[in-house]
């Protein structure tokens, strides 16, 4: 079980290194997360702060709603996902009610029997929310990895988003650098027509 560990917890961390944009991160993971653990649906939000109230955005979906859905935000104690966030815990749900998750085919429909939601934190801030949905029941070799997985995911989203801020500051100053030259050129022109002016007026 700790080969099992070790190994898959080093293929995802070798497949996220170098990655530069959340909605890649989040499709590898889920469609290489959702075999590894045995789910069969699976969601990944994660954090935005940009506007008046964080909201968590969902980035990826594995047999969910669907590429649609991306995009669809969740308030901070909304459903499970935002209580998740909120309390930064972990929440199990087992023997789910037959209406509650349906996990579809294009042949058929079933049951979800556990659903797992797992925040994503680091440095005890919360970045995002991965939910898993299984047909089955999720062990706790699966929960042990999944746990150390969204550690590494939670670095993976703030430095991919320090890198975003830093590329951003940099866009920034260039405008203004270039902003200054054409000022100073403006400046020049200026000082130059008022040492022609000041020449006529000596003449």
């Amino acid at each position: 079980e700790q080969d099992w560990l070790k190994t898959n917890l080093a293929k995802f961390s070798r497949m996220l290194q170098g990655q530069k944009d959340l909605v890649t991160v989040g499709h590898l993971i889920l469609s290489e997360l959702a075999p590894v653990v045995g789910a069969q649906q699976a969601e990944f939000y994660v954090l935005n702060v940009s506007g008046e109230s964080p909201r968590l955005r969902l980035f990826a979906s594995y047999a969910s709603g669907g590429q649609n859905t991306h995009g669809k935000e969740v308030h901070l104690g909304e459903g499970l996902v935002g209580q998740c966030a909120v309390d930064k815990r972990k929440v199990l749900l087992t023997n789910v009610p037959s209406s509650a998750f349906r996990v579809a085919s294009g042949l058929s429909e079933s049951t979800a029997m556990d659903v797992l939601v797992l925040p994503i934190v680091f440095e005890g801030q919360l970045r995002g929310v991965l939910e898993l949905a299984s047909l089955e029941r999720f062990n706790p070799v699966h929960e042990a990895f999944l746990d150390q997985l969204t550690e590494s995911i939670g670095i993976v989203i703030n430095t991919i988003e320090a890198n975003t801020r830093t590329e951003d500051l940099l866009k920034q100053s260039q405008s203004l650098a270039e902003e200054l030259g054409s000022r100073q050129e403006e400046l020049q022109q200026t000082n130059e027509e008022l040492q022609d002016k000041a020449r006529l007026l000596a003449h």
